[in-house]
């Protein structure tokens, strides 16, 4: 007797733990059910992936829906949309929403805001401030929270957290991995008349490698003094990368799909467009950003996906926010890459599937494996085809890459089992649910 599934993938080019093959892959009950060779299986739906690529689903560990408080520029459900879109099947928010995400009561409310409307499945950032210290260790442990965020230097939203003291206090009082935007505001508000009015090329001279890698030398020897496991977000600099080779035992690292194609050089073309926190910065630092990908010392991947209006964005510089759209664009631009040759794809797997998984202990996702759940990234990686503004989902509906063409596309998304994206289309209703945690496991 044949076995029977829900959906079989067959054909398709699987890139997994185990290396890169061609495999059918079974999925039964919103689980991988079998690997190999399928073909006296029966099953709902058959897809044939000849050609194709699939991975274990992209997971972006760093994304602003900006719900609630500013849902005239994204929400979760477009924030969502624009994610499977782009072939990326669960996403981490942030906390800096309006109000903040810093207690139970408004995590548990973005949990059941994204639950059944969100398109793919979602964790919360939860945001470290001096006065929710005593409540951390019950704040991290709830269902659908990714873990303690901290800003140690300002960006969009009242979230900082700049001194020693405070970053310590709530270092002790963390047992799970803890992210940081890693910029050292005592320095930035030392430089800040470096801004010129209308200038945007002038961000990265205010907020300079310096402060960057000053505030990651503070923030590690912190996290040694309080036994404590940080996540550097977005490295915008070689300095950050060259000393974190050395301290990989205490801190991760992220960086970014902006950081890693983008240059100064793109403030004449942009604008306020390219601005961001940490600044795109100069050519060098991208090269020793790269090398920290080659070297294994670049953790994961996250899109930093934080959407302004075009209208917002064209205010003046430094009266310009910073953020741009980034979900839909992670998987093309980075496959990009892949297909020039600066990062295979098992790397790229690595850093947006496996790593997620391994840094933040998720249960049941980032690998292809039985048991797992179906949570795929079917990609065609030599379709040429240009990225718009016109494609871009997030409600703000730009991208910094409009017009430019990559190599490496996405053409399925898979949510535990279901498909959710094909060919650009969404091709099924929203069933996000919060990721699972081992070290939660049990509180849902």
């Amino acid at each position: 007797m044949s076995d029977t599934f829900d959906l079989i993938l067959k054909n398709g080019t699987v890139v997994n733990q185990d290396g890169v093959g061609v495999r059918d892959v079974g999925i039964r009950g919103g689980r991988i059910a079998a690997l190999g060779s399928l073909d006296a299986a029966a099953a709902g739906e058959v897809i044939d992936a000849t050609g194709l690529h699939v991975l274990p689903g992209v997971i972006d560990t760093q994304v602003h829906f900006r719900e609630p408080g500013a849902t005239h520029k994204e929400d979760l459900e477009t924030g969502s949309r624009a994610a499977v879109m782009g072939g990326v099947t669960a996403v981490f928010e942030m906390p800096n929403t309006n109000p903040l995400t810093t207690t139970a009561e408004r995590l548990a409310e973005k949990v059941a805001a994204g639950t059944d409307r969100m398109h793919c499945d979602f964790a919360f950032w939860v945001g470290g401030t001096r006065q929710t210290v005593a409540d951390i260790p019950e704040l991290e442990r709830l269902p659908g929270a990714a873990g303690i965020k901290v800003f140690m230097g300002s960006s969009t939203g009242d979230l900082l957290v700049e001194d020693d003291a405070g970053v310590a206090a709530i270092l002790s009082a963390t047992r799970r991995r803890a992210a940081f935007h890693s910029e050292d505001e005592f320095r930035l508000r030392e430089r800040k008349d470096l801004r010129v009015p209308g200038d945007p090329s002038s961000h990265p001279v205010w907020r300079d490698a310096v402060a960057a890698l000053r505030c990651t030398e503070r923030l590690v020897r912190i996290a040694r003094e309080t036994g404590a496991r940080i996540h550097v977000l977005h490295i915008s600099t070689g300095d950050e990368m060259d000393f974190l080779k050395d301290h990989k035992d205490v801190a991760s690292c992220e960086v970014t799909p902006h950081h890693l194609t983008l240059t100064d050089e793109a403030y004449g073309r942009l604008g306020t467009l390219v601005q961001m926190n940490p600044p795109v910065r100069s050519a060098a630092h991208r090269e020793r950003i790269w090398w920290g990908v080659s070297q294994g010392v670049a953790d994961i991947l996250g899109s930093d996906h934080a959407p302004h209006t075009l209208e917002e964005k064209a205010k003046p510089y430094p009266d310009s926010p910073s953020g741009m759209t980034g979900v839909q664009t992670l998987v093309p631009v980075m496959l990009d890459h892949v297909n020039a040759g600066r990062l295979t794809i098992e790397r790229f797997v690595d850093m947006t599937s496996a790593g997620p998984a391994r840094l933040f202990g998720i249960a049941g996702k980032g690998r292809i494996a039985v048991g797992y759940d179906a949570d795929l990234t079917v990609v065609d990686l030599k379709r040429r085809q240009t990225i718009t503004n016109g494609w871009i989902a997030s409600r703000s509906a730009w991208t910094p890459y409009d017009g430019v063409t990559v190599t490496g596309w996405p053409v399925g998304t898979i949510v535990r089992g279901n498909r959710v994206m094909w060919e650009g289309d969404l091709t099924g209703p929203s069933a996000g649910r919060p990721v699972r945690f081992g070290e939660t496991l049990g509180r849902g």
